[in-house]
């Protein structure tokens, strides 16, 4: 019996293990212009919205409806979900944290980018090689428009009112921009020192909305405006030279970590209960009044009532004016505005620690009533 065995011929191919490492060999490209084609999308759906002239949109999000030609408000009612055009939506905000506007700009702009890319990779050109030109692009870019700038100085307020006055016209408001754009600058102006400061922190100035009225009466106000008003009956609603004390603990009677019940078995027990009480309370209202603060400030409290009546009868005597339930997420901005430190116990209660105001008065708006707070007394919306 005889055996025999193949024996290839020289140069012929042999299948190998790695050949279906070579069947998605497509996968790459098609990645890419799947990238291109979401990146694409999302700059044509907010391109018409661009310039004066661009057309507001309308999103539905659930009952809520929003018109808008903001880039950023658009992009973020969108609900995006594809990873590459999730990546022009955070370049949105990210422009609108630095810049402020050019939201949509920068979007159209990275669209007509990608646009090119697609073509320039259909010729064969290697997705490197038109990163690293569109780096040299970037380099170039920046040099050309550095020349062409023009400086603008913070004491130019006429150029400033300008910017201002061309951002407003492409906004639903622009027919009220030599209203508004005055207030915007005002505004900007007084937060910032222009000697040394070369950024602004839009933190720094809070927009309260009221229903009601029109455009023409909104106000500019150096100091706050609380959405709370006054407490108590017979304590004062003005306060002229006002020394504001933001406190973060409770007026009222204290009680245990643990739930209790207190059985009471004769008047005399009862007596003296309200006798403590009174007297503990009373002794935080004097420490107040010693310090010379004559506006308090309480913190929303979600363990017991902030301020109890009884305090706010002691409070009224002693013609301090009290506003409560302040938010904790309003602390800092109002410690910042007055000038004042958030003051966690009545220990602590000092008059190093209070702010100051011009005036503080409770005012009527549209059905409602807001303290507003005051740092140089009255306050206009023109420069």
């Amino acid at each position: 019996m005889v055996s025999a065995k193949l024996i290839p011929k020289a140069g012929a191919s042999q299948p190998t293990k790695n050949t279906k490492a070579f069947q998605d060999k497509d996968r790459p490209s098609y990645i890419r212009n799947t990238n291109i084609t979401a990146g694409k999308a999302v700059a044509d759906a907010i391109r018409t919205s661009l310039g004066p002239k661009g057309m507001d949109k309308m999103i539905q999000s659930g009952k809520e409806v929003t018109i808008t030609n903001d880039g950023a408000t658009i992009l973020k009612q969108m609900q995006v979900i594809h990873p590459a055009a999730k990546m022009l939506v955070e370049l949105s905000k990210a422009q609108d944290v630095e810049a402020g506007d050019g939201t949509t700009s920068v979007v159209v702009i990275a669209g007509s980018l990608l646009d090119a890319c697609q073509k320039l990779l259909q010729k064969g050109i290697h997705p490197t090689v038109i990163s690293e030109a569109f780096q040299v692009a970037a380099t170039k870019s920046v040099e050309i428009l550095e020349k062409m700038s023009t400086p603008v100085e913070l004491s130019d307020s006429q150029s400033l009112l300008q910017a201002a006055v061309t951002s407003l016209n492409s906004k639903v408001v622009s027919q009220h921009s030599s209203l508004l754009a005055p207030m915007a600058v005002n505004a900007v102006m007084r937060t910032i020192d222009p000697k040394k400061d070369t950024y602004v922190d839009l933190a720094a100035i809070k927009i309260i909305k009221k229903l009601g009225g029109t455009v023409d009466d909104t106000e500019l106000v150096e100091g706050l405006v609380l959405n709370q008003r006054t407490q108590g009956h017979g304590g004062p609603t003005k306060v002229e030279k006002a020394k504001i004390g933001l406190i973060q603990f409770c007026l009222s009677s204290p009680k245990t970590d643990m739930d209790n019940q207190v059985i009471v078995s004769d008047y005399t027990q009862m007596d003296r209960v309200l006798r403590e009480e009174r007297a503990y309370i009373l002794n935080i209202v004097k420490q107040i009044k010693k310090a010379g603060c004559n506006v308090l400030l309480v913190q929303k409290s979600i363990l017991r009532d902030a301020v109890s009546d009884l305090a706010l009868h002691f409070l009224a005597k002693m013609k301090i004016m009290v506003v409560k339930d302040i938010e904790r997420e309003d602390i800092e901005f109002i410690s910042r505005t007055i000038g004042s430190r958030p003051i966690a116990s009545v220990d602590h209660f000092l008059a190093d620690h209070l702010g100051n105001a011009e005036l503080v008065e409770e005012v009527q708006t549209y059905g409602t009533k807001v303290v507003k707070v005051r740092l140089k007394g009255q306050s206009n919306a023109s420069i």
